[in-house]
């Protein structure tokens, strides 16, 4: 067989592309610290927007297993993958992750450029 036809018959796996969503020190230990209690090395930390909330976009953050064709992932330190899927990606270019453990709040922050406003809540932008 040719060199051309070996390159014609093998196949590549599409490496799944990056994004620019950042992720602080403080929430990549945190992620870090939640896989660790979970007892599983396969979770990511998805990013994703949806439709919904008030002011018409909602933020959704969750570990999943699975990337997907199209989904866009960084690694952070310590093994930690942030994934984005296709869609989101310019809607969180530039977005922040960050971890606040503080006496007034606790949980995970997302501090988005792109966003032009949002509702009293917090919970959803436009």
């Amino acid at each position: 067989m040719t060199d051309t036809a070996v390159a014609a018959t093998e196949t590549t796996v599409p490496t799944p592309s990056t994004h620019g969503v950042g992720l602080t020190d403080a929430a990549a230990a945190k992620v870090k610290s939640l896989i660790s209690q979970e007892g599983r090395d396969d979770l990511k930390l998805r990013l994703a927007v949806q439709p919904g909330g008030c002011s018409g976009l909602i933020y959704q953050l969750y570990f999943d297993e699975r990337i997907l064709d199209g989904d866009a992932v960084r690694e952070f330190g310590d093994g930690v993958e942030v994934v984005v899927d296709k869609m989101s990606v310019p809607y969180l270019d530039g977005a922040s992750i960050d971890f606040e453990d503080t006496i007034q709040k606790q949980g995970f922050t997302i501090d988005n450029p792109n966003a032009a406003g949002s509702c009293a809540c917090g919970d959803s932008f436009h």
